[in-house]
């Protein structure tokens, strides 16, 4: 897959797309069939594509709002590339983007810029300043410079839409299952590895850290989870336990995600990891002392480890 962070200059193979476009954070069921709407529209010389942004508008028009993102930037375009995306159209949102009216956005983005040749969005999608575009207006553009448009109806689970809120819900409740039924797949929190305070290291149990900064934070405790190690001569897919919060047992820290991989020697250090989150087992605890938390740590271990092998 390759990715392009503009939309002016782009090589003759870069353009000429069928693309889904939005934000596609979680890139969740109703995502993954937009994506296949455009993938029917594809051909030798329509690769397929998305066009997405950077940062998310939302952090631009509410940057003090509380974190609310699924997945990073990293984490959403590995996903992608799993489905099969050709094309990964990053646009860099600014103030510049932000004002084109939905005409401007679509002529001389998606048709002069991308040279998109087919776009599919779902049906509450908007666009342009203000978000004043509508569906029914990408249509009677694209009729005009030579696009189609296809729109994709709204899917739901058990009886209500999916949506990033619902996932957001969902895991704020503790509930990666409920999660993953509605992402289509786990869960996942992905990024660099970076140093810690190596307390686990001390009490026989050594994590990789991980920053959650800027994602929406699941429900702190711990969980049953799996680990893709991404990068470096550990490359491969682990079981293991981990914890998110803020380490209460040792005074007042920053929110992170510490993962302790099974059956595991080796160094992680700035090697990327993807951790999907499997089962919540329990919350944060203090213990009343080192002792009672390595048992207890003994404890989830045993307990994660028959989770995920029974998976």
């Amino acid at each position: 897959m390759r990715t392009l962070t503009f939309w002016t200059g782009l090589k003759a193979e870069d353009r000429g797309a069928s693309a889904a476009i939005g934000n596609f954070d979680g890139v969740h069921r109703g995502h993954q069939t937009v994506i296949g709407l455009a993938r029917e529209h594809t051909g030798p010389e329509t690769p397929l594509g998305i066009v997405t942004f950077e940062p998310h508008p939302r952090q631009v028009f509410a940057p003090e709002a509380p974190p609310f993102r699924l997945m990073n930037a990293e984490a959403k375009a590995n996903r992608l590339a799993k489905l099969g995306v050709e094309r990964l159209y990053q646009l860099p949102f600014d103030g510049k983007l932000a004002a084109l009216s939905p005409e401007a956005f679509a002529t001389e983005v998606l048709h002069e810029g991308l040279g998109l040749r087919h776009v599919v969005v779902g049906a509450d999608f908007h666009f342009g300043k203000g978000r004043a575009g509508t569906v029914a207006d990408l249509q009677n553009f694209g009729r005009d410079l030579g696009f189609g448009v296809t729109v994709a109806p709204l899917i739901g689970h058990d009886g209500t839409e999916i949506s990033s809120t619902a996932i957001r819900q969902a895991l704020s409740d503790g509930r990666p299952r409920d999660a993953a039924a509605m992402l289509g797949h786990w869960h996942r929190i992905e990024g660099k590895v970076l140093g810690g305070d190596r307390r686990g290291r001390e009490l026989g149990y050594p994590t990789a850290n991980m920053s959650i900064a800027g994602l929406h934070p699941p429900h702190f405790g711990i969980y049953a989870v799996k680990v893709d190690v991404l990068t470096g001569p550990h490359q491969g897919s682990y079981m293991g336990a981990a914890s998110i919060g803020v380490r209460p047992m040792f005074g007042v820290n920053s929110a992170n995600l510490e993962s302790f991989i099974f059956d595991f020697a080796g160094d992680l250090y700035d090697e990327h990891l993807s951790v999907a989150l499997i089962e919540y087992l329990r919350p944060e605890a203090r213990f009343d002392s080192l002792d009672a938390l390595v048992a207890q740590m003994d404890a989830d271990c045993a307990r994660a480890r028959s989770i995920l092998e029974a998976l």
